[in-house]
């Protein structure tokens, strides 16, 4: 019973990690696609992808475009990366442009917040555990501690990302 435990917990362990594939050449990154249903985050360098993140997490709301502030989802579209946080609550942050003008008078319209504060970030510092194999932000897009350090040195800011469906 204990040895189908452990392998259990293994199983579910290596499921939810994020596969990398390391950029190549040492390329720069120029545009990120994130596919939410595909959980995939591809970097290109002049038209060529460069680097690969398999297994990606999002807010506890996965599916459909952030609206509103708590709505735990990520948004969908185009974006930014406009600014780092080397000493976030998260192993290094890459902030998304989110809310756009669109999001922004949407919700606006509605008489509430978009939310914003959108980043693609490892996981929490205080966290010893395993790499969170759930969806688990209020929105961001969550990776491996190891895999947030790579695309940290090769994505700079100003550096545009298309979020899908």
């Amino acid at each position: 019973m204990r040895a189908a435990f452990i392998l259990s917990a293994f199983l579910l362990s290596a499921c939810g990690s994020a596969q990398s594939q390391p950029p190549a050449g040492g390329a720069i990154v120029d545009r990120l696609l994130v596919d939410k249903s595909e959980r995939v985050l591809i970097g290109y360098a002049n038209g060529r992808e460069v680097i690969r993140f398999t297994g990606l997490r999002f807010g506890n709301a996965p599916v459909g475009h952030k609206r509103f502030e708590g709505d735990e989802r990520t948004p969908e579209g185009d974006y930014v990366i406009d600014g780092r946080n080397p000493a976030s609550a998260y192993h290094l942050s890459l902030r998304i442009s989110y809310p756009n003008a669109a999001d922004a008078a949407y919700a606006e319209a509605r008489g509430r917040s978009p939310g914003g504060d959108i980043f693609i970030h490892g996981q929490p510092n205080r966290w010893t555990g395993p790499t969170i194999s759930r969806d688990w932000t209020d929105g961001c897009i969550a990776l491996p501690n190891a895999a947030i350090a790579q695309l940290w040195d090769v994505v700079p800011d100003g550096t545009p990302i298309r979020i899908r469906p």
